[in-house]
């Protein structure tokens, strides 16, 4: 569900959870701040640059934090902070961005993907008033790919789980090798979107609202 709370929100811990409904059921959702991936990034940057060892402590941390998005632990602790450091920073991203685009940003169009009827209304509500061309939406892969191949795509914000049988991690595939589109999963699986990181340039996690929205868009266009 598209979140309406207000854009100011307290940093949390690297290892703090998120308590969210996805499909009536209740999930936990890993947060990550800005602050917690740069000490993140500080402490574990030199397995990948200078192939130091770690403490047991911080090899408990991070065994820990790679768990929590279903990655892989039982491998060297290079390879596991690889690739949970791709996650982490497709979540949280590098730059501020304010809750409006810039004056002269050259509107977007964007494709929408989005299961859940109320959301999808949100999102293209929101795209629309930030000046964007809006794709949609649609609940259904096979329908948005079909409509893809009809338009010039600066971006698509997709959904995974949805009503068909192609999922927002299938359509995500085919929308980079056909036509190069990037892709933002806008997610309540967590896990699902962790492990096909790879696919997507932005991961946001459910409940997000418009500020993670248009973040996800500047980060589409910014490349």
């Amino acid at each position: 569900m598209f979140d309406r709370s207000p854009d100011a929100r307290p940093e949390k811990p690297a290892s703090s959870d998120v308590e969210t409904s996805v499909g009536g059921e209740a999930t936990s959702t890993p947060s990550v701040a800005r602050s917690d991936l740069q000490r993140l990034c500080a402490a574990y940057d030199s397995l990948l640059t200078e192939g130091r060892g770690l403490s047991e402590t911080a090899a408990g941390e991070l065994t820990a934090l790679a768990a929590v998005y279903d990655i892989d632990t039982d491998r060297p602790h290079e390879a596991v902070w690889r690739d949970l450091r791709g996650v982490l920073t497709r979540m949280t991203g590098t730059d501020e961005v304010s809750d409006a685009l810039p004056d002269g940003v050259m509107s977007l169009t964007l494709l929408v993907v989005e299961d859940d009827p109320e959301a999808a209304q949100d999102l293209t509500e929101t795209l629309v008033e930030a000046g964007h061309s809006v794709v949609g939406p649609f609940h259904d892969g096979d329908a948005a790919e079909a409509a893809a191949g009809l338009h010039s795509l600066d971006g698509a914000l997709l959904d995974i789980n949805l009503s068909g049988a192609t999922t927002g991690v299938t359509l995500a595939k085919r929308l980079g090798e056909r036509w190069g589109v990037p892709v933002a999963f806008l997610s309540g699986d967590i896990t699902a979107a962790a492990r096909h990181a790879d696919l997507a340039r932005v991961l946001v996690a459910k409940p997000y609202g418009r500020k993670e929205v248009l973040e996800a868009v500047a980060r589409l266009s910014a490349g």
